[in-house]
């Protein structure tokens, strides 16, 4: 068994705001798993929305600002009762990160000790049971301790094996940005033939709904900043549109079967417009804006259906595991960061300049 340290570094949440409630620290507990648990020494994490948001409380619905708007010093409104995705108050210290690579080095009890040396991706959105509220899930680095320290502990079921060639970095890239892609293709029904615009395209989302979409056989017009054009192509989309350019004028109305959605935002009233008439619209994030404008008209008469996605199957991850080991998916790596440097991954990401995922490297394995 691998020797474990009594204490690690890590990341450390002490509150809703701005950088300065990142504290990078090298004398933090290591977890001991419990019944059912297992400790994953983290190759590397990655930097996801959930991550900015939930450190800025975005989430609390006093806020009515993109969420960028708040990434740098956090937001005026007080955000402590209900800044968490689920509306509730968050506990603090927190160690977040959604996305976790690593290798199992210890088990609690009832976990065979056979999966010690295990190599496991760690799924962001664990379901819980269905209560009178409907679906339940926790997200990983939220309502509970994440990715962002050289050890975290999970419920072995959260710990999903995988083999491949990848890096710890490369892999870090699927569990957030991959599975809330993965599920909202399931829940909206893509098809083979359909056209599909994606928004938010050169995102660590975008960046794998293109893809996910790709392997179910549509078309894909990805929407991206001006110098990506090429690399979004690269892994997939058939046609480019720029953020800003009108979709009514560039595709017309009527000409898209499905939309799939991470921005909201102002231009928003275009996407039912540019939809066909029985078309379909999923949406899983709102960077450009959570308010927006909807004639309810456009969603009758054209019988259009809306869904929203945030909890996710076990059959989306294990699809993803499956993605991965077959190689019909590829990491977008836009940049890498030791997790020391936190800040300033957290500052490139926020800038939206680059295309695919910011990773943080905690101990990588190859």
């Amino acid at each position: 068994m691998t020797d474990i340290p009594e204490k690690m570094s890590g990341v450390y949440l002490t509150g809703n705001g701005g950088f300065d409630k990142l504290e990078y620290r090298e004398d933090i507990p290591v977890p001991t798993p419990e019944a059912g648990e297992v400790l994953v020494k983290i190759g590397a994490a990655a930097v996801n929305n959930t991550d900015v948001n939930t450190r800025t409380g975005w989430y609390s619905k006093k806020v009515k600002e993109e969420s960028n708007a708040g990434g740098v010093k956090g937001f005026k409104e007080d955000v402590h009762e209900d800044g968490t995705w689920l509306g509730e108050a968050m506990h603090f210290p927190r160690i977040q990160g959604a996305d976790g690579s690593g290798v199992i080095v210890a088990v609690g009890d009832g976990v065979s000790p056979d999966r010690i040396g295990q190599r496991v991706l760690i799924r962001t959105m664990q379901e819980l049971p269905a209560s009178d509220e409907g679906l339940e899930c926790i997200t990983f680095g939220s309502e509970c301790d994440g990715s962002f320290a050289e050890y975290t502990k999970t419920l072995s079921s959260e710990a999903f094996e995988i083999h491949s060639d990848l890096s710890d970095g490369e892999l870090a890239t699927f569990p957030c940005s991959y599975s809330t892609a993965e599920n909202l293709v399931v829940r909206v029904g893509v098809n083979k033939g359909d056209v599909v615009l994606v928004t938010g395209a050169s995102g660590g989302v975008g960046s794998a709904l293109v893809q996910l979409v790709k392997i179910r056989g549509a078309k894909v017009i990805a929407v991206c900043d001006p110098g990506q054009e090429d690399r979004v192509k690269g892994y997939g989309a058939d046609e480019i549109l720029l953020r800003g350019d009108s979709f009514v004028e560039k595709i017309g109305k009527m000409k898209v079967d499905v939309v799939l959605d991470m921005v909201a935002g102002p231009q928003w009233p275009e996407l039912l417009e540019v939809l066909k008439k029985g078309g379909k619209y999923g949406v899983v994030g709102a960077i450009g804006g959570p308010m927006v404008d909807l004639d309810v008209r456009n969603l009758y008469l054209k019988d259009l259906s809306l869904f929203g996605s945030t909890y996710q199957t076990r059959e989306a991850f294990t699809n993803l595991i499956s993605y991965i080991e077959k190689g019909q998916i590829k990491p977008v790596v836009a940049k890498e960061f030791p997790l020391k440097d936190i800040v300033e991954a957290q500052k490139v990401f926020l800038s939206k300049t680059l295309v695919g995922k910011i990773v943080l490297n905690v101990n990588p394995q190859n």
